[in-house]
């Protein structure tokens, strides 16, 4: 049954006129030709065709299309050859609207395939485009110009039986229409011309030079439909490719299942490491596979045969499985073969893809489930495929390695956001050298002078005694389990070696007990190592009641570590708790404080939280610094150092050992210069005046209170550190608004003992008022604090 779309009103500067007037003609000069061997059938059709005269006037009532339908055969027969039939994708139509009136065989059959519910349409083809089309026609036909607005267009026709939609472009031959100005049709002349060719998404200025049927269109057009689904299914793979979005494989899934024909086509990818030709092990870095599950590395020479091994990781050559079931009688059913097995899986062909660079192997499956139906010769049709997937699998393995670089400069080598732009400056610098051919290019000294510092520290306090008194505890505890194991010996074999043993250990153990010094743990674990797990070794092998308690003996100690590390973890997981919060808080804080002006911020995680910031005109390129700037950072790192006190002492509930932090601000009066440092990858002060501020960053956070052994910094309060009397003031009146925030008790005004080259520092100390219900939502905003400033 012929499929015909229906006829839909289109606004067209056209008058559309069905009309076969061109095609008849031919038929006059056979019959004024006597010799032409049409001569005689032309005369009998055109005798025949006199009494349709309307075919040759034309017609705009499509539904005469079917009323003349014996005729219109009749005309186009010579366009439409019985032999060509069943070859051609071809049929007649009205040209805009895709009304459609005599179709090949073959286009008949296609479409009958389609199913009932597809519509003979163009894809993507907009009724403001169409009349687009129709004025450059125009414009061409009437008016002599070589406008060139043609575009290839394509109809997307589905194979019900195939279960895949296939794709076909259009050739369009318009020898049998022609266009016709109306008396209403404005004249176009050569600045309008100019003006259309300026405004061509103006569709307002088209329809004003090309009123609504102002021309008329008289005849037909012919499509022919090449099959190019193999070419829209290589463009379809490389948009999918370029996309690289969360619905990648399944895009390729639907143009491979199009490319091979087969609607239940199966896909997978896996990227891998190198092979390592020793082992023949190979790391898997990604997968969305449908031969591994959540493996991280692969022993090739246990899951695959040796021929997949040979051709796929070696020579790098794709390989057919047409029938996995033969294969897994040849290949024992290895794993390679029941993965498949499992998925229902009969007929697999694997490509491998190296990368450009060489550093990635990704393997593509393609699976179907029925034998042969992959195989080593529609294999060959991948060919043309392959560099697609090659160039994706380049650029992904690209992406992904500068992600990781990405990471480690971030992670390791950190240059903070604020400052990148200098850092690109002086990276063109250096390559324009390069360009230049200059000779011994030199990379510039990165240095911003003039920017003020600003340093704070939430210190986990007593956490040299802490970590001592785990490893104390923990050492008394493996100490013990060894006495133990040694007196059961001694009791059953009475051997004087084993009283020598238990009063060594116990001497170890009466020292760890008493305090460890530096080297005690090394060598204690050293005596243990030596002396005694040979021992208990013997002990296992001969004495089944004592081996027990030597197999408890070794499962209190850490896999690992291969020593007792209970108070040990607990210390630890309880500095990190504490270590990641306060770190996550600041780093978050600190990019809603970059809104107020950029600004260098590095922070460093020890035991504790220790930070630098630097702020200043020198560090931005394209906004104008003022000290109030300054001013709002320091409020802010005054407020955000409460916080932080309030994070800490809200995480104790999570922490197994009751750590508390001891805070500490600097306060820097002058401007200074930083550089970065080629060697040390960071930042640090320039110059040896500057120096001196280094120093007391080092040296403060052990400093004593003038004229007594008690340190400044302790939990529950915050210490500024100055040497200004304007600081202090500065510093006085934002501790007094938090004051009236509820956040600070009492204050302190303190000396400070002389450090090493340093003195006449002092120092404000205030009382942290802490809060159960403390959260960050509660905390004061950029807004509030700046406003406090005004």
């Amino acid at each position: 049954m012929e499929k015909s779309n229906t006829h839909q009103e289109i606004n067209l500067p056209l008058q559309l006129v069905v009309s076969f007037d061109q095609v008849i003609s031919f038929y006059d000069r056979y019959i004024e030709d006597t010799n032409h061997p049409y001569h005689k059938s032309a005369v009998e059709i055109m005798e025949y065709l006199d009494n349709y005269p309307e075919l040759r006037d034309g017609f705009s009532d499509f539904s005469k299309l079917e009323t003349y339908k014996e005729q219109i055969d009749l005309v186009l027969e010579g366009l439409f050859p019985e032999i060509l039939t069943d070859n051609e994708i071809k049929v007649a139509t009205i040209p805009f609207t895709f009304q459609s009136f005599k179709y090949s065989n073959r286009l008949k059959n296609i479409l009958q395939n389609a199913g009932d519910d597809y519509s003979f349409t163009a894809r993507n083809l907009p009724e403001r485009e169409m009349y687009m089309h129709a004025c450059v026609l125009i414009l061409n036909v009437c008016y002599g110009y070589t406008i060139d607005l043609k575009r290839p267009f394509y109809f997307d026709i589905p194979d019900k039986n195939l279960g895949i939609t296939k794709h076909y472009r259009v050739a369009f031959n318009g020898d049998f229409c022609q266009v016709i100005p109306t008396e209403d049709a404005p004249k176009i002349t050569q600045e309008d011309v100019h003006l259309l060719l300026d405004n061509y998404d103006n569709i307002e200025v088209w329809k004003q030079k090309f009123p609504l049927e102002s021309y008329i269109f008289k005849g037909f057009g012919i499509m022919n439909l090449f099959d190019v689904t193999f070419d829209e299914t290589l463009s379809s793979i490389r948009e999918n490719l370029l996309r690289s979005d969360d619905n990648m494989v399944a895009s390729l899934r639907k143009n491979l299942s199009e490319f091979f024909n087969i609607k239940d086509l199966k896909l997978g990818f896996s990227v891998f490491g190198g092979l390592d030709k020793k082992t023949c092990k190979t790391h898997i870095k990604r997968s969305e596979s449908l031969i591994f599950h959540d493996e991280d590395e692969v022993s090739c020479n246990e899951f695959f045969c040796r021929g997949i091994i040979d051709k796929i990781f070696y020579k790098k050559e794709e390989i057919a499985i047409s029938d996995l079931e033969r294969y897994g009688e040849h290949s024992g059913e290895n794993g390679f073969y029941k993965r498949l097995k499992a998925q229902g899986i009969n007929s697999i062909i694997l490509i491998p893809i190296v990368s450009s660079h060489g550093r990635d192997l990704a393997v593509l499956e393609i699976a179907s489930p029925r034998a042969y139906e992959l195989n080593s010769v529609n294999q060959q049709k991948l060919q043309d495929i392959i560099p697609v997937f090659q160039a994706a699998v380049s650029r992904a393995s690209e992406d992904f390695q500068n992600t990781l670089e990405a990471t480690i400069q971030e992670q390791y080598t950190s240059i903070h956001p604020s400052v990148k732009w200098r850092f690109y400056d002086a990276a063109e610098n250096y390559q324009k050298q390069i360009a230049d051919q200059v000779e011994n290019p030199e990379i510039e000294n990165i240095v911003f002078d003039d920017v003020y510092p600003l340093y704070g520290q939430s210190d986990i306090k007593g956490s040299s005694v802490a970590r001592n008194e785990a490893i104390q505890e923990d050492l008394t505890t493996q100490l013990d389990l060894a006495i133990k194991v040694l007196e059961a010996a001694s009791h059953q074999e009475n051997l004087p070696i084993y009283e020598e043993l238990i009063f060594r250990v116990k001497t170890y153990l009466n020292d760890t007990e008493e305090g460890l010094k530096a080297g005690d743990e090394l060598g204690i674990l050293q005596f243990l190592k030596k002396d005694i797990y040979p021992v208990f070794n013997h002990l296992k092998e001969t004495n089944p009641a004592l081996a027990l308690l030597v197999t408890e003996y070794i499962n209190s100690l850490d896999k690992n570590l291969k020593v007792v590390y209970d108070k040990r973890k607990a210390y630890e997981d309880s500095v990190n708790i504490l270590n990641v919060k306060l770190a996550k808080y600041i780093d978050k804080k600190q990019e809603e404080a970059q809104e107020m002006f950029p600004h260098y911020f590095e922070r460093y995680k020890t035991d504790g939280v220790e930070y630098n910031m630097y702020i200043g005109q020198s560090l931005v390129r394209d906004r104008a610094f003022h000290k109030l700037y300054l001013h709002n950072l320091r409020l802010w790192q005054l407020q955000n150092t409460y916080e932080m006190e309030q994070v800490a002492y809200n995480a104790r509930k999570e922490m197994d050992h009751d750590l508390r932090v001891a805070s500490l601000i600097l306060v820097h009066n002058s401007s200074l210069a930083i550089k970065f440092r080629m060697d040390e990858k960071q930042f640090d002060v320039d110059g040896a005046y500057n120096i001196r501020y280094e120093i007391i960053k080092k040296r403060i956070d052990k400093v004593n209170i003038k004229n007594t052994t008690d340190r400044l910094t302790v939990p529950g309060k915050i210490a500024i550190v100055y040497s200004q009397d304007k600081d202090a003031l500065e510093y006085m009146k934002y501790i007094k608004f938090m004051q009236s925030k509820n956040c600070f008790g009492k204050l302190e005004k303190l000396e400070l003992e002389d450090l090493q080259g340093v003195s006449g520092l002092r120092a404000l100390r205030v009382e942290v008022i802490y809060r159960e219900d403390f959260n960050e939502k509660s905390s004061l905003t950029i807004d509030q604090l700046m406003e406090e400033l005004k």
